[in-house]
């Protein structure tokens, strides 16, 4: 992988396009989650972002922000290409994600930022301070644990 990984925020269908584009590539082709399970009308809810990871041109990452409530945000389909994991390109994603939680969702200076993270990744959601609950289930035939981190401002 050559250059910076640059992390931007998507703002047109064009972009978001990319973002699907990415996502199908991870969950669909390569985790096998159905077509249809990853694909949801919270993609164009007012509020949602999506952060997308380019290096060189090429879409490497992805992440998607919801918010949930004051004070309250989910973090939800980060990927990284097969090709570029263990880069650095999640904890970018994560560290734009948890920036603009805080700065624009915040309730007297906190925010709690919430995820359901793959089984497999649990290490990398931990490193980066997430508490990770002990309860597992299945989404999308996958192993999940859910897992927050509180952010102060």
């Amino acid at each position: 992988m050559a250059g910076a990984v640059q992390v931007l925020r998507v703002g047109d269908a064009a972009g978001l396009e990319r973002v699907h584009a990415l996502r199908f590539e991870v969950f669909v082709d390569e985790q096998g989650v159905a077509p249809q399970e990853e694909l949801d009308d919270r993609d164009h809810q007012v509020g949602t972002v999506h952060l997308l990871a380019v290096v060189g041109g090429a879409d490497v990452g992805t992440a998607r922000l919801l918010v949930d409530g004051p004070g309250a945000v989910h973090v939800t389909r980060v990927a990284v290409r097969a090709s570029s994991r263990g880069s650095g390109t999640g904890r970018l994603l994560m560290a734009e994600a948890e920036r603009i939680a805080l700065a624009e969702h915040a309730t007297d200076g906190l925010v709690r930022v919430e995820l359901s993270a793959q089984e497999s990744a649990i290490g990398f959601y931990a490193a980066l301070g997430y508490q990770i609950g002990t309860n597992r289930y299945l989404d999308a035939g996958i192993w999940h644990r859910d897992a927050v981190k509180v952010l102060h401002g």
